[in-house]
């Protein structure tokens, strides 16, 4: 009969016992969580806060009770452990003030993680809070119900940053967004997230980028000044600390389970520790990354769920093995969705990985058919086999189901020669005849293949007016209404006939509103003889790409 321990009544501590459990019913298993709840729903907190859940009851998915009563496993909250001792096999944990000792034959660590604070003046005031657990959750909840907090100050723009700006105007509260990035949403490029900006300032939320917090100065009438480094101030009545998590790992230190220097619980495929009898799972350890392979702390429900179950699957005696995380993630922003899965360009840049990019914009479904939407999708691919290496799409509708098959076909080792074989679910609601994936997977052909040379918005600043012709093959309407500057426009319908109107001697560099246009054309001039590149994603790419500066000039300094 088997002894088990485990530590953590997350997502990875939860799926650990369950699945062990159903494995083997003599095991005696005890959980033990230094907070008031187990097994709730931490991704639906902000919603809550917005009074989109309205019953916080429903944030509740296990219970002490209910797990002993189904799983036969005690539950014990408020109980905190504070040391382990690997070689004798025992913990010690404090509940109430008293210590005592735990023996155990297996233990399993799901500590997870904790938000950041950082060294920043005034981060003590009761008027800044974090969002983490059910308490910090009611906290903030009885303030909004209190109709008094008329402003608030978001620090970060990661999930919960965004999140949460969102469902604080829901509730009627102006919201100031600060983040020391250049861009939001930090999974995505910077291109991408730049859609998230303007959304986020059309829903009325102040927008503060690539600027840090100092100071927060409390006045003592229940405002507080949160001070950036450009020396502007932003006044509210609260502040929410979202700048991201680190391992809840220092009761582990001294146990002999290695750290890694991040703090992350060091594991091997089948969620070893370097302890014998000591597995780790959940947002507290440190996994390979399933692209490059690289070492690193990804922190989502999923994998730790999927995580618990292996652990589960060792100790009981069946081989398995955890087949590392690609980061597949998904965030709502008012009525605008990003989503994101392995690598994006700044860490293959950073990293030295080659690949390629595309950048497609295609309707959520048949564009006849009434709600559609467009969505934007940015691809990442090998320039030798073609394997997808990673993606990301933003849009209003249809977000979800395109980044899981991108999941998928990333998961599989795909190339985007697959992509634009696969037969996906059409009807005019749903889709397309040729889906988005579909189209993404075409145009990054294309460009593999060479069939399509290409050139990226990044390039145009410095494109030599003697060497090059910039040119817009939109209507001359729509060339009225925007346009690179310095290009030349002929529409891609009259295109044929005005040939003679280009230089020859000059690479013509084509561009039309989302590139498919700019396609044709790039086809028309390359079996004439000219030289042509096309502007992957067009101009709505190259829009996006054009810098904002979101630099807080609706506030004042502080006199």
């Amino acid at each position: 009969m088997k002894r088990i321990i485990v530590v953590g009544g997350g997502a990875g501590g939860a799926s650990f016992a369950a699945r062990m459990r159903r494995l083997d019913e003599t095991a005696v298993m005890t959980l033990f969580d230094k907070g008031d709840f187990i097994s709730f729903a931490n991704c639906g907190l902000p919603y809550y806060i917005g009074n989109t859940i309205k019953e916080r009851d429903n944030l509740l998915i296990q219970t002490p009770l209910g797990f002993k009563k189904r799983f036969n496993i005690d539950v014990k909250i408020r109980t905190e452990v504070k040391s382990i001792d690997g070689r004798r096999k025992k913990i010690v944990v404090q509940s109430e003030g008293n210590s005592r000792e735990e023996s155990f034959d297996y233990l399993l660590l799901a500590p997870g993680v904790m938000p950041v604070r950082p060294k920043i003046r005034g981060i003590e005031s009761p008027h800044v809070h974090t969002l983490r657990t059910i308490p910090d959750t009611d906290r903030i909840r009885a303030l909004v119900d209190t109709g008094t907090v008329k402003s608030a100050v978001v620090i970060g723009g990661g999930f919960i940053g965004l999140e949460m700006a969102e469902n604080f105007r829901q509730r009627g509260i102006e919201v100031t967004l600060v983040e020391m990035l250049d861009q939001v949403f930090a999974p995505a490029d910077r291109e991408m997230a730049e859609n998230l900006h303007r959304h986020l300032t059309m829903n009325g939320v102040r927008l503060l980028l690539k600027n840090g917090v100092t100071d927060i100065v409390d006045d003592g009438t229940g405002n507080v000044a949160v001070i950036v480094s450009d020396g502007n101030a932003i006044r509210a009545q609260l502040v929410l600390l979202a700048i991201g998590v680190k391992p809840d790992t220092a009761f582990i230190a001294g146990s002999g389970v290695m750290l890694a220097g991040n703090g992350a619980v060091v594991v091997d495929d089948h969620m070893k520790t370097s302890v014998d009898g000591i597995y780790a799972v959940g947002d507290g350890v440190e996994i390979e990354e399933f692209v490059t392979g690289k070492k690193m702390l990804i922190p989502l429900a999923g994998p730790a769920a999927r995580q618990g179950r292996i652990a589960a699957d060792n100790i009981a005696g069946i081989p398995s093995t955890y087949k590392k995380t690609q980061g597949t993630a998904i965030c709502k922003a008012f009525d605008l969705t990003a989503a994101v899965t392995g690598l994006n360009e700044k860490n293959a840049l950073q990293w030295g990985i080659p690949c390629v990019k595309s950048y497609t914009h295609s309707s959520s479904h048949a564009s006849y058919y009434p709600g559609a939407y467009s969505l934007s999708i940015k691809l990442l691919f090998s320039p030798d086999s073609g394997q997808l290496l990673g993606a990301q799409v933003i849009g209003k509708d249809g977000i979800d189901k395109r980044i899981d098959v991108f999941a998928t076909a990333i998961r599989r080792k795909m190339t985007v020669e697959d992509l634009s074989e696969l037969e996906l679910a059409y009807a005019p609601p749903f889709g397309s005849a040729k889906d988005p994936v579909n189209m993404a997977g075409f145009v990054a052909r294309n460009i593999l293949e060479k069939r399509m040379p290409v050139f990226y918005s990044e390039e145009i600043a410095a494109l030599d007016p003697a060497r090059g012709v910039l040119l817009d093959v939109r209507t001359t309407l729509e060339n009225e209404q925007g346009c690179i500057p310095g290009s030349q426009c002929i529409p891609v319908d009259s295109l044929r006939d005005r040939l003679s109107e280009i230089d020859k001697n000059k690479m013509v560099f084509v561009y039309c509103q989302v590139g498919v246009r700019g396609y044709l054309a790039t086809r028309i001039l390359l079996a004439n003889g000219f030289r042509a590149k096309n502007l992957s994603g067009g101009y709505k790419t190259w829009s996006s790409e054009s810098t904002v500066d979101y630099d807080g000039t609706f506030i004042k300094k502080i006199s």
